[in-house]
Parts: C-alpha cells; structure tokens; sequence
C-alpha cells in the first residue's frame, strides 16, 4: 500500500507570525516554522497503518524552501520518503491552487490512502482534503477521531458535538484524521539519524505539468485586501480587596462588560 500524508509548513504559532507588507499574505520565509501540529496527527496515523500492514509512506508538502522542515520531521518521524513541491509561481496560492498542485503531485506518487490532518494552523480551513478527493475522483472520509484500516476498507469514527457515526470506504481514498486520533510520537534518536539517508525529491509545478498561471496569487480566489496588527495588551485592572468589596467588584465588572 502506497500511503502519501500531505504535511503543511506553518509559521511557529509561538514565535513572531506576520503578514508580507507588499502583498499582505502570510511571510512563510522571513519568519520561524514548523510541520503544522494538526499533521503530526496524520503522519502518525499513516505511520500505525503501516506497522499493522504492509506500506510505504512518503510525506508530501507543498511550500518554499523552510518547507523542507515539514518533510524532515515526517522522516524523523518514521516515514520512509519525502516530496517537496517547490517553485516560485505558487506563492499566494489559496486553497483552491493548493488542492490542484496537491492533486497532481498525489497522482503521480499513484498512492492508496492519502491521509491529511483536520485542517492547517496558520489557515484553518479543512476544505482542502475535500477539495483534493474531488479533483482525484476519490471518496473522502474526513474528521476522523478513531480509524480503522483493515485490507482495502477504511473505517473511522467521526465524533460531532451531540453523537458520533462511523463512516467508511474502499480504497483508494482521501482520509483526514482530527486531533483525538491518536499521540504523535516524539522523533527518535535513531529515527533523526536514519531520516538523514532517507530519499527526498523536489518537484517543480512544470514536474507536475502545471503551469505558472494556475496557482499563485493572480490565480487566487481569495484575497487578503487589509491587515491589521493586534493591539498591544493593556494593563489590567486591579482589585483591591482591603475592605470586603473585591468580590461586589467583580460581579459588577463582568456585568458592565456583559461577561455574565
């Protein structure tokens, strides 16, 4: 089974996150990144599917150079192979754009299962998965919090806020996992060494028979017209509470201030 996780780099949600100020979308470059937390989940499924069976996993991101890092810690991780999709054309891709690029690369790596996370933390969206089952032509079973693969039939059960239901399909198919699927493990010692010799490819949009006027900015459907930064945090208020008063206080700041 040729199992393929789409793993996103994302600005480190701790560190200095920010806007490009010449075409207001998110500075991946200039700013610390990471694989984002919500894929770790998927690559950790990919990785039980894989010791309960026979696969392969390869880890595929879309993304500039820093993206690498995304491969890397899916390496690390346990995967056996990387492909990063890189070219200069494809910033300011949105989700649409994204999907296509993801749907070419997917077809060409011919994977079984395509596994993805519930959404991105810099974007947030989760539309993606179902966009890439649709241009593939592939069934998609989606917010997974529990899967189970047995031979050529994925099952998962999807927990909503007032009842659950099981969902399931035959591969090949296009899964997407939440954050209460499982624990991602913590990269081993021997899995980053051993991730060093690993097989890491780079693919162009014209390896993928794409070209520049399909993704990217100009091609968007969306656009960031305004970007303001958040305000600084004020001080807050302090109760003294030398008289007995501090709780009357209280009560009538979360009132004013309809937090009550």
């Amino acid at each position: 089974m040729k199992i393929v996780v789409c793993a996103k780099f994302v600005p480190d949600a701790t560190a200095d996150r920010r806007f490009r100020s010449e075409d207001n979308t998110v500075d991946r470059a200039g700013v610390d990144g990471l694989l984002s937390e919500l894929d770790e989940y998927a690559v950790e499924t990919a990785l039980t599917v894989k010791e309960n069976g026979d696969a392969e996993v390869t880890v595929l991101t879309v993304g500039p150079e820093q993206a690498a890092d995304a491969v890397k810690k899916g390496l690390q991780m346990g995967a056996d192979a990387g492909v990063h999709v890189i070219d200069d054309a494809i910033h300011g891709s949105d989700a649409v754009a994204t999907s296509l690029i993801l749907a070419k690369a997917l077809s060409k790596l011919e994977a079984d299962l395509v596994v993805f996370g519930m959404g991105s933390t810099d974007g947030g969206m989760g539309v993606v998965p179902a966009m890439v089952a649709e241009r593939l032509g592939l069934p998609a079973v989606t917010l997974g919090s529990e899967v189970t693969v047995d031979g050529t039939t994925v099952k998962i059960r999807r927990d909503g806020d007032l009842a659950s239901d099981t969902v399931e399909g035959t591969l090949p198919l296009v899964l997407s996992v939440s954050d209460q699927a499982n624990e991602p493990r913590y990269p081993s010692f021997k899995g980053i060494m051993a991730a060093k010799k690993k097989p890491v490819e780079t693919w162009s949009l014209a390896d993928l028979e794409l070209s520049a006027d399909q993704v990217g900015q100009a091609a968007a459907w969306t656009e960031v017209v305004e970007v303001t930064a958040r305000p600084a945090r004020t001080a807050g208020t302090i109760v003294a509470d030398e008289d007995g008063s501090g709780a009357a206080q209280l009560v009538e700041f979360l009132s004013t201030n309809k937090f009550l």
